[in-house]
């Protein structure tokens, strides 16, 4: 059965997909860019800060469908700049260091709304 997962404590989607769907004990959650739920503005021009926006974004979704990080299994992570990367990782490293998914991190030419970041997870629910 296909779950839907909606949240408020996420950006609402801006475009014609959920933020996230789940079948079969597994969560595909969509690209998670740093806005500000609040405001649906983006949080500030600063990678850091946009990287820990995108992942507070991810963590809100995951923990709403009852997961949790630990259950990450895949990431993908989408940057503006290939410079950024030793940044975004100190940040990433934050979230899901300990959980060491699988991830694809590759360099875009654009990006929603320019942003320089954007986020996305598979996670699997824990026996």
């Amino acid at each position: 059965m296909k779950r839907i997962i909606n949240t408020p404590n996420a950006p609402s989607a801006i475009g014609p997909y959920s933020q996230a769907v789940e079948v079969n004990g597994t969560l595909y959650v969509s690209g998670q860019i740093p806005f500000v739920p609040a405001t649906m503005a983006v949080v500030s021009e600063d990678i850091k800060e946009q990287t820990r926006q995108s992942l507070e974004n991810v963590k809100a979704i995951v923990e709403a469908a009852g997961y949790t990080l630990a259950d990450v299994v895949k990431a993908g992570v989408f940057i503006k700049d290939m410079n950024d990367f030793a940044l975004i990782n100190e940040v990433y490293n934050e979230y899901l260091g300990e959980v060491k998914p699988a991830r694809a991190c590759v360099e875009v030419a654009r990006l929603p709304r320019d942003v320089k970041v954007e986020i996305e997870v598979i996670a699997v629910k824990s026996n």
